[in-house]
């Protein structure tokens, strides 16, 4: 969904301090005060003047599209996933890794400024959130990284993206995701099992009713996936799952009226998958563009609007270390799908406090769908709860 907000909140604090910033890390008990930035401020900020906007639907080609939109403000590579041990499978962990571009004024490839560059400038910044929920240990550790596109430090091709040793790059089955922490350590090689999905109108995806207030958005909703998680003790475990890729640019923002939303990216059992998002106003109402995504076993795609679904919160949990409440249980119902699923956290802690703060987390479901019992795991991303309470 619309991940930009977290780059450029943390922008807003961390641009003075480009060529010093270094990695923040979190881990379950580590209390931090809840950001105070209003998320539409941070969302409104930034001139976006000479940059491209998402207007109309556009073809995508593979693949170029894995690779950076320069002419474009902002865009993510936005991998999460559910893994087991391959030798204990009731041994169950999640993952995300995430990694943002974000252009602080548009390049100009052979303009007035390119006698006066180096390998230190860059218009380009990128910045990364890895997250790990240890659900036997009932961990939850997060990490995040912010350098310029600069001297080989952080950078995108449609071959890899990467910031430091964090990376992303594409081998002759798939993608190979590399990140490690503090000793905690994720290697994972992912492999599509289905086509892409053009979220949205072909791939066009509306976040308000203003013009161009869009991103190109599309997702790969199956990735069947291997490799290795090391700890900091040494030990070692070789897992198995599914992961969810999420790719999106654009130059847009939340409208004054938006407070934050809520995404959820679901795997069923019986080879479907559904996304959904809900953009949240201030004064409580949903925005009518939020919108989702039925995918089929063979790979084709039902468009969702807002009217096609309703998201009803059964439960909450309150932030030890920030006070926020969250959302914590839900019941989602498609009725025209004949779907209904309850959806529960797999752990309550897995809200991120790094710079600011926010609760994505590995989560798993049961329900019915036309008339037969499904259940599945999958992510849920929630935003704006912090401001809501201030």
């Amino acid at each position: 969904m619309q991940h930009l907000v977290f780059l450029l909140l943390a922008l807003i604090g961390c641009i003075g301090c480009m060529s010093s910033c270094q990695p923040a890390e979190q881990s379950t008990g580590e209390a931090s005060a809840p950001d105070s930035r209003s998320v539409a401020e941070a969302m409104s900020s930034g001139d976006t003047a000479g940059f491209v906007r998402a207007l109309k639907p556009r073809p995508f080609v593979f693949p170029a599209d894995d690779g950076p939109h320069p002419e474009f403000q902002t865009e993510w590579w936005y991998y999460t996933g559910n893994l087991q041990s391959a030798s204990d499978p009731s041994q169950q962990y999640g993952y995300q890794l995430t990694i943002f571009r974000r252009a602080l004024s548009p390049d100009k490839p052979g303009g007035a400024d390119t006698a006066n560059r180096s390998d230190w400038r860059s218009q380009q910044i990128y910045f990364a959130h890895f997250a790990f929920s240890d659900l036997p240990r009932q961990r939850f550790a997060a990490a995040e990284r912010i350098s310029r596109g600069a001297a080989g430090l952080a950078g995108a091709t449609p071959d890899r993206v990467w910031i430091e040793d964090w990376q992303i790059q594409r081998t002759p089955t798939g993608f190979r995701l590399q990140a490690a922490q503090d000793g905690l350590s994720l290697d994972l090689n992912v492999a599509s099992s289905k086509p892409e999905v053009l979220q949205g109108q072909q791939g066009l995806s509306p976040k308000s009713s203003a013009p161009g207030n869009a991103s190109y958005y599309y997702s790969r909703t199956r990735l069947q996936t291997q490799g290795t998680l090391r700890w900091p003790d040494g030990q070692s475990q070789q897992v198995s799952g599914l992961s969810w890729l999420d790719r999106e640019w654009s130059t847009s923002a939340l409208s004054k009226d938006q407070l934050g939303w809520d995404w959820f990216s679901l795997q069923l059992d019986n080879q479907h998958e559904l996304m959904l998002y809900q953009l949240r106003r201030k004064d409580g109402s949903i925005d009518p563009v939020s919108a989702g995504t039925l995918i089929k076993p063979d790979g084709s795609s039902l468009p969702l609007k807002a009217s096609d679904f309703e998201i009803t919160v059964l439960d909450h949990w309150q932030s030890p270390a920030t006070s926020t409440r969250y959302p914590a249980r839900w019941q989602l119902s498609l009725p025209g799908q004949d779907l209904t699923l309850e959806v529960s956290p797999k752990m309550a802690d897995q809200e991120l406090r790094l710079d600011f703060s926010y609760w994505e987390g590995a989560v798993r479901f049961s329900g019915q769908y036309q008339s037969q019992p499904v259940s599945g795991e999958g992510y849920v991303e929630l935003t704006g709860y912090n401001e809501a309470k201030n």
